[in-house]
């Protein structure tokens, strides 16, 4: 008898719980006054208050706000001013640019590397932390490496800058042509 009663309990419990979910059989849209397109179905009943979205799926061309790298000027210009170095990391998503050690063909001792972290994506001067590093080589496995926060970085700081409004300017245009360096402008 208690089995009889403990079924007889799941299934009480079981209509409890679907009862706000069952809908009356009575209540029948009429074809002729609805929508055969699900989006304006789907309108009407979020401004009649009958339903909800877990996630917007509006329409898309109307509010874009897209979060991609090519999208962000500042972004796109840090990476072109220091585009003849070697990158060791590159995350948008964590703001970081990381290049690999670099020497030019004149010194094999001495190497620069460059850090740059993004704190915003506004174009202003505190938008940027660089960092540059030197590395000094003696000898293999006898090196030094030192933060030198001077000239470079208030250069790069200025290049990346410029050249990051250059390219909001030009895409806010209607007519948006990408900026092309000048070949003054270009390093080898």
């Amino acid at each position: 008898m208690s089995t009889f009663l403990s079924n007889k309990a799941k299934i009480i419990i079981l209509i409890l719980v679907l009862a706000p979910f069952i809908k009356s059989c009575g209540n029948f849209a009429d074809a002729r006054k609805v929508s055969p397109n699900p989006k304006d179905r789907v309108q009407k009943n979020l401004e009649e208050g009958k339903g909800f979205r877990i996630m917007d799926m509006g329409d898309k061309s109307k509010n874009t706000n897209y979060e991609f790298a090519s999208s962000n000027p500042l972004w796109r210009a840090s990476l072109d001013v220091i585009d003849f170095m070697p990158l060791a990391t590159a995350n948008y998503s964590g703001g970081i640019i990381v290049t690999d050690w670099f020497s030019n063909n004149e010194s094999n001792n001495e190497s620069v590397k460059i850090s740059i972290r993004f704190l915003t994506n506004e174009i202003r001067s505190d938008a940027l932390n660089i960092k540059v590093f030197y590395k000094n080589c003696k000898s293999i496995g006898e090196c030094s490496v030192k933060e030198d926060n001077g000239k470079l970085s208030t250069e790069l700081t200025s290049e990346i800058l410029k050249t990051a409004t250059i390219y909001q300017q030009s895409s806010d245009e209607k007519s948006y042509k990408p900026y092309v360096m000048p070949p003054e402008k270009k390093r080898n």
